[in-house]
């Protein structure tokens, strides 16, 4: 198992020098360009509101879609109340992670966790463990952005809704690497691309606009590279781009990606040189 000297692109933010490490171990030309900063939101008035509804009562369920996210909240409730009554308000009520992430943090704060959703981790996993339960006022942990998708599932089941928004996801402020990435890419000086997050993709076509080579981009990315998604959300979102996933490790783990990448990507560029 090796990328025998491939060229390897990763977008990859909060683990970046992992998974740099990563790519060399297993003898690949890794340059990482990080694409997303997680930024937390000026206004903490949904993180107050969410405690306080906690404590009226006013859910019965709350969704953890991240570590990062529920750290945040923990950071924004701790600027303005004792952090305690967040966790004596999460103890109240039902709660169901979206993966193992938000397990350790919540175990810190001695909030029992009710229900880790499964592998791959996607809203849909979300929805049908809700399903099985009778709670119905929930309460949502956002991520980088709102999950619309989810949300209307969840009300088709008769739930109320109330998002939380702790943070969003945004571009970096040093946004050079990922410029040279996009015209390192226009340029096909890369031969394998990893895609661990939906918004990466975004960025590097946000990206790839404002320098006029976003055309180029798309049809290298469609055309000469092997394209690595993490699971089903990113491949989702590479299709709606007209974009190939050409490998897909068996677990949405970054570890797996990086394997299955390495066995499979000269497989993938050799027949896409054929065509």
């Amino acid at each position: 198992m090796s990328f025998a000297g491939l060229r390897v692109l990763s977008l990859e933010s909060r683990r970046a020098t992992e998974i740099e490490a990563m790519i060399r171990r297993l003898n690949g030309d890794a340059f990482v360009a990080p694409s997303v900063q997680e930024r937390a939101l000026e206004d903490h008035g949904d993180a107050i509101g969410f405690v306080e509804g906690l404590e009226a009562g006013r859910f019965d369920l709350v969704i953890c879609m991240t570590g990062a996210g529920l750290a945040f909240l923990r950071d924004v409730v701790a600027a303005h109340m004792p952090v305690d009554r967040l966790a004596a308000g999460l103890r109240r009520v039902t709660i169901v992670c979206r993966g193992p992430k938000p397990v350790p943090l919540l175990r810190e704060m001695q909030v029992p966790v009710h229900v880790v959703v499964p592998e791959p981790n996607t809203w849909k996993e979300i929805v049908e463990a809700v399903r099985a339960r009778h709670e119905r006022r929930i309460a949502v942990q956002e991520y980088g952005r709102p999950n619309l998708q989810m949300n209307a599932a969840l009300e088709d089941l008769g739930a109320h809704v109330t998002p939380v928004a702790i943070y969003r996801w945004e571009l970096p402020d040093e946004l050079e690497p990922l410029k040279e990435a996009a015209r390192r890419l226009a340029e096909r000086q890369f031969d394998v691309v990893l895609f661990t997050s939906s918004v990466q993709l975004v960025h590097l076509y946000e990206v790839s606009r404002t320098l006029g080579i976003e055309d180029r981009v798309a049809q290298v990315l469609r055309e000469n590279v092997a394209i690595a998604s993490v699971g089903p959300v990113m491949t989702a979102t590479l299709e709606s781009y007209g974009l190939p996933a050409d490998i897909i490790p068996n677990h949405p783990k970054m570890g797996s990606l990086v394997k299955a990448a390495a066995e499979s990507a000269m497989t993938v560029l050799l027949a896409k040189k054929s065509r």
